[in-house]
């Protein structure tokens, strides 16, 4: 199975050499590389998140493989799908997805289904390749789309990954992509997103998830970004920090309207 761009030429640039300069433009080459177990990158345009995503990459030391969990705004597929074979074609090369890996994972899980169809227009988990190419060079990858935002999903994938992790030979690093609040004031987002951010930097998973429903934040990533804060605990987790917070006001200067984009790592 080759999975094809959904969102080449609109949230980033199609062409390989315009790629490469958009998203050269975001990254500082001076931060310093730290490992982490895992991240939490926006997935809007390039335009508006990239300089959040460029500061997050910047300072990760790239291992060979990822397990990328993303939300499905598109609803194709099963609530909660890992493909588990093929390839994904980019503008900056094809990436192979690690099938032995993603097959582990779908084994220790109870709700994961092998299903292509969620991630065939998805962009939040695309979105990502082409800072990890720019950056990194060749490595593998495990796709995860969650559209199912309940607590016991998230958890069994969490713990999922984290099983399958456990007799993985090579360094993962598990990215959450998501934004932050969604069209609303500048205001509000600061203060919503904030305690978002604070149940993250927290390592509290339940937290985050109670935190979320309770405010109504519309953080449309927040079952990936609980599923990979359940992972990372179990495998050792033991501080966040977060590196970057702004908002796509900062960029359009449209401040009764905004999305929020947030950056952090897990060590």
């Amino acid at each position: 199975m080759i999975r094809r761009p959904a969102v080449a030429g609109s949230f980033y640039e199609e062409s390989p050499e315009r790629l490469s300069s958009q998203i050269r433009d975001f990254i500082d080459e001076g931060a310093e590389k730290q490992e982490a177990l895992g991240a939490v990158v926006p997935h809007a345009g390039f335009v508006y998140s990239g300089k959040v995503a460029g500061a997050v990459y910047s300072r990760l030391l790239f291992p060979q493989t990822f397990i990328i969990l993303g939300p499905n705004h598109s609803g194709l597929g099963a609530g909660a799908s890992i493909m588990a074979h093929g390839e994904w074609d980019m503008p900056l090369g094809t990436v192979q997805i690690d099938s032995e890996l993603a097959q582990a994972v779908l084994k220790s899980s109870r709700t994961l289904q092998d299903d292509y169809r969620a991630h065939l227009r998805e962009h939040s988990i695309e979105v990502q390749l082409p800072f990890l190419q720019y950056l990194g060079g060749s490595f593998h990858f495990v796709p995860i789309s969650l559209y199912s935002h309940e607590l016991p999903v998230c958890q069994d994938v969490g713990s999922a990954i984290a099983k399958a992790l456990k007799d993985y030979p090579g360094r993962v690093t598990l990215l959450a992509s998501t934004d932050m609040s969604h069209y609303v004031p500048q205001e509000v987002a600061e203060a919503k997103d904030k305690l978002a951010i604070e149940a993250i930097l927290n390592l509290d998973p339940e937290g985050l998830y109670g935190t979320v429903l309770k405010n109504r934040i519309s953080m449309c990533g927040f079952a990936p970004t609980v599923a990979m804060l359940v992972a990372a605990k179990k495998l050792g987790a033991s501080s966040a920090t977060l590196v970057r917070y702004m908002t796509s006001g900062d960029i359009n200067r449209d401040y009764q309207r905004v999305v929020g984009y947030a950056g952090l790592l897990i060590k």
